[in-house]
């Protein structure tokens, strides 16, 4: 018996999860997703591979919330703070303004290698 096809509508995405789903602070919260992950692979990367708790002592945070930075979600924590995290735990930030082209400019996160 042959099967039929179905056809399932979709959208294609502006690149910003938040942006799609319409949510205020778009921008912000692509940036602190971004950071989150970061935060992430420090903490469970190879070369620093340390348990919650131990991060937490690093961060200065409790426990649960470095559980949900390693679920990726940010909860509270601002752009700065998220960046602050990262230095704790032993990596430079920059931020760097430059001018657009476009109406808006964009925020975004570059990691080097």
């Amino acid at each position: 018996m042959a099967r039929k096809a179905t056809i399932i509508a979709h959208e294609e995405s502006s690149g910003n999860v938040f942006a799609d789903l319409g949510l205020p602070h778009e921008e912000q919260e692509l940036l602190k997703a971004r950071l989150t992950l970061q935060i992430h692979h420090i903490i469970r990367g190879k070369a620093r591979h340390v348990t919650q708790a131990q991060a937490a002592a690093i961060l200065g945070i409790r426990q649960p919330q470095v559980s949900l930075l390693m679920r990726n979600r940010s909860g509270n924590f601002s752009v700065e703070r998220l960046m602050d995290f990262l230095t704790a735990l032993g990596h430079d930030v920059e931020v760097r303004v430059t001018r657009t082209r476009k109406e808006h400019g964009q925020l975004s996160v570059v990691v080097a290698a």
